[in-house]
């Protein structure tokens, strides 16, 4: 089966490494969020792609899920020394392919080909594609005013109350070389659980993205369990916004687009809600804790997927 996954944030980088661990290399293809990606010390930083990237290749850190393992803060330590910008934490290797990373872009090669020289050089062989190669940013709507989101993430916390989401560029954007033709080859679109407003949304508003996916098998994993989010501040988006957060939430907002849900086994009450818009769903740990969980939840995506192509063609 031909897997596409829309993945940003640790969670969307756990769920992709355990369908790497059950799925060939050649039947795999992740779609990055770069909605984060921004300019610092005068680097190209992308969040998202680097999570995923270290993740495959068995190089994220275990305690943050985020950043590189036997890492080292030589820079940062005299960064904050020298009273410059240390509020964002760069190890020294994580800088060191931040470094790679601007001078290649300023060379005037796309990200799409830096990602793939990237996974190259970890010895990472699923294909690993950002969303777009032109500059998105997405900015966070507040009641302190419209926040770049690493602003509003790192620097401030999450505090500010939010009030909506705007993605800079994205009208204007292309989707990645790659990007569309793994789309329509896909047999599977897996949205991981990574956060709807500022993990998903912006890969599925590239223009194409989405008419593309439309029609396809799609799964999805919640990232709120027990209306709260395992990282992140989706529930408190969701809350902000007026809404209960809640597996129930999460297919509300995917709504049109998905054809499954798997949800937490705290959240069994609501497998009833969500059959009843049309959903298949599957019950199920969903927490990742280890590689093991990673790899069982990845299966019970795959058998969810599995149960509704056999009902679609018992239909036929």
């Amino acid at each position: 089966m031909r897997v596409v996954a829309l993945a940003g944030g640790v969670g969307g980088a756990k769920l992709v490494d355990g369908l790497a661990r059950i799925t060939s290399p050649a039947d795999l293809t992740v779609i990055v969020n770069t909605g984060d990606d921004f300019e610092h010390l005068g680097l190209w930083i992308c969040p998202d792609m680097d999570t995923v990237v270290y993740t495959l290749a068995g190089l994220a850190n275990p305690d943050t899920g985020w950043g590189r393992n036997d890492e080292t803060w030589n820079f940062l330590e005299t960064l904050s020394a020298l009273g410059g910008p240390a509020w964002f934490r760069l190890g020294d290797r994580d800088l060191a392919l931040s470094v790679e990373r601007t001078r290649r872009l300023e060379s005037g090669e796309p990200l799409s080909s830096i990602a793939d020289h990237f996974c190259e050089g970890f010895g990472v062989s699923v294909q690993v594609l950002p969303m777009t190669d032109d500059r998105v940013a997405t900015l966070v709507l507040t009641v302190q005013g419209e926040l770049p989101f690493q602003q509003y993430f790192v620097a401030l916390g999450c505090e500010p109350e939010v009030r909506g989401f705007r993605f800079e560029g994205i009208q204007d954007s292309r989707p990645a070389p790659g990007v569309l033709p793994a789309l329509e080859e896909a047999q599977l679109i897996v949205l991981c659980p990574s956060n709807p407003w500022v993990s998903l949304d912006p890969i599925l508003a590239v223009p194409g993205v989405r008419s593309a996916i439309a029609g396809k098998q799609v799964v999805g994993v919640s990232p709120i369990v027990g209306a709260q989010a395992i990282k992140g501040p989706a529930a408190k988006m969701f809350r902000e916004l007026g809404i209960e957060p809640s597996a129930l939430a999460v297919a509300e907002h995917y709504r049109g687009l998905l054809s499954g849900m798997v949800i937490d086994s705290q959240d069994a009450s609501l497998a009833d809600p969500i059959r009843s818009l049309g959903l298949g769903v599957r019950v199920t740990q969903t927490i990742m804790r280890n590689p093991l969980d990673r790899k069982k939840l990845a299966e019970e995506v795959l058998a969810l997927a599995g149960e509704r192509l056999a009902e679609t063609e018992g239909g036929l």
